[in-house]
């Protein structure tokens, strides 16, 4: 039997956060999120962003880009993020429905909407409490994708057990805790490290 469509909880968790954001204070969004090196308020300009393109425009940006991923998300940031930050809520808001995508598997997308939720609240002190179905399936997504952030490489060789649910994947040294920390340790967060235990956390936070 197929797997049910994740688009109902993305759009739900686009809400969520949307609820969460409405709340900050204009300097909040200049905050460094868990994402590279962007703030807060180019992490959700990335979410916008992606909640626009197609397919087909992909690859339109993507050729206008020179081929270059990080000139294309770049671009579309500045764009989104143009403007105070009610404007750029206002942008995000029109997507929260939205199913648009670019290239990619469908479970990407619900692993994005998540991962991109904690670079952004981690960082504002903002808990939220996102379904357990969703982040074991975004765990069994990443467990075997190497696609951009390299999870099935960071985790191979540890053991993960989840503490908050019946969940485990991979064989050797442990790395257990709750299952919203080893999705974000899964995708390179070293915030979230902290919040697991047992002999394979050096391990994973040395390929973080």
């Amino acid at each position: 039997m197929a797997a049910p469509s994740p688009w109902p909880t993305i759009h739900d968790e686009r809400e969520a956060l949307l609820h969460d954001l409405e709340k900050i204070t204009d300097e909040q969004w200049d905050t460094p999120s868990l994402c590279d090196d962007w703030t807060v308020r180019e992490v959700l300009g990335h979410i916008t962003a992606t909640a626009r393109i197609t397919t087909l425009t992909f690859f339109t940006k993507i050729i206008g880009s020179g081929f270059r991923f990080e000139k294309l998300q770049n671009k579309d940031i500045a764009r989104e993020t143009a403007g105070t930050p009610a404007d750029l809520l206002d942008r995000y808001r029109e997507g929260v429905s939205s199913s648009k995508h670019p290239p990619g598997p469908v479970d990407s997308w619900l692993g994005e909407t998540i991962v991109h939720g904690e670079d952004i609240r981690r960082p504002l002190g903002i808990t939220h409490m996102y379904p357990i179905d969703s982040l074991v399936r975004t765990a069994d997504f990443f467990k075997k994708s190497n696609l951009v952030i390299g999870s099935k490489k960071r985790i191979a060789g540890l053991t993960l057990n989840a503490t908050d649910t019946d969940w485990s994947h991979g064989t050797g040294p442990e790395v257990s805790g709750p299952m919203v920390a080893l999705v974000m340790a899964m995708t390179g967060r070293k915030a979230f490290i902290d919040d697991l235990k047992g002999d394979g956390v050096k391990t994973l936070r040395d390929r973080s």
